[in-house]
């Protein structure tokens, strides 16, 4: 009986926690570390958690208020081995889940770039200056708030769009999945992991709003205090606004589980759909909502609620 128990935790747990190891490129999965840099975390599929959370709820000493939250603990030991993916700005990057795992945890999922100093991403920590080109929150506005209202539910990948007005050069290009099911008791959970990558064929864009990690999250966040029970509500996407391109008419790309990618277009237009973004210090996009109002969350984002 009691053997029983264990490995239905041990299954219950594998389940619910990931990490991203991978990518796909034209639907074929890579190796796994050949273009994602490999954490050295003896249980790498545990989140990463601010360091004010109970001491019994810390994995391996990482914390999302210290360095591991850039690209994952250890991560920068794999750079110089870990090869650098040539993608033409415009095009697509899509990160996957290891283990045949899928994500398990309501929350939402990001994609953030930082330029390499001397276009040298193999040498470089992630220390510098990063810019948001993705977010994505509720795709199901009559799902479970606790479960398959979020975009991300029971995906095994995120993905986005390089914008096309991207500088050309080699960038670290970081996915994060935040679970935020304890976030009512202060305790999201990171799952961050970081591709290397050659921007060709961009333009001259000037990327912002620009953030340093660790910085860009506080504990004492709107989302590191969010409830997802009792009901759909606003959610107050941490970290900057999502850079559309410098003011061009470069289009946002939200992805949605289960259908083609959509665009909004960053000027003009009847408005940001249900759940889009439409406000925020640096926005360039629709600053009116197609359905619903406007809601602010926080200085960066304002987001259109029913």
């Amino acid at each position: 009986m009691k053997i029983t128990f264990v490995l239905a935790t041990v299954a219950q747990l594998a389940s619910a926690h990931y990490f991203f190891d991978t990518n796909i490129i034209n639907g074929v999965t890579q190796t796994p570390g050949r273009y994602v840099r490999t954490s050295t975390r003896a249980t790498k599929y545990n989140p990463i958690k601010f360091s004010s959370n109970p001491a019994v709820d810390i994995r391996d000493g990482s914390y999302a208020d210290g360095p591991d939250i850039r690209c994952n603990q250890g991560a920068f030991s794999s750079a110089g081995r870990t090869e650098v993916l040539t993608v033409t700005a415009g095009s697509e990057v899509r990160f996957k889940l290891g283990v045949g795992a899928t994500m398990q945890h309501p929350g939402p999922g990001f994609v953030y770039m930082s330029r390499a100093p001397g276009d040298n991403v193999k040498a470089y920590d992630g220390s510098g200056d990063w810019f948001k080109i993705f977010q994505e929150g509720v795709c199901n506005s009559g799902g479970d708030f606790t479960t398959n209202a979020w975009c991300t539910w029971d995906r095994n990948w995120i993905a986005a769009r390089i914008p096309a007005n991207t500088p050309n050069g080699e960038y670290l290009v970081r996915v994060e999945h935040i679970g935020v099911h304890r976030s009512h008791v202060n305790q999201p959970e990171h799952y961050v992991s970081c591709m290397q990558v050659k921007v060709t064929g961009g333009g001259n864009g000037v990327p912002g709003p620009l953030v340093k990690f660790p910085g860009a999250y506080k504990a004492t966040d709107g989302y590191a205090n969010f409830s997802i029970y009792n009901g759909h509500k606003s959610f107050p996407f941490p970290g900057p606004a999502v850079w559309s391109g410098s003011g061009t008419s470069n289009p946002v790309t939200t992805t949605r589980a289960g259908s083609t990618p959509t665009t909004t277009p960053a000027s003009g237009g009847s408005g940001s759909p249900l759940y889009g973004q439409c406000g925020g210090n640096g926005w360039t996009g629709p600053k009116t909502c197609a359905q619903g109002r406007c809601v602010v969350s926080n200085a960066w984002y304002s987001q259109c609620i029913p």
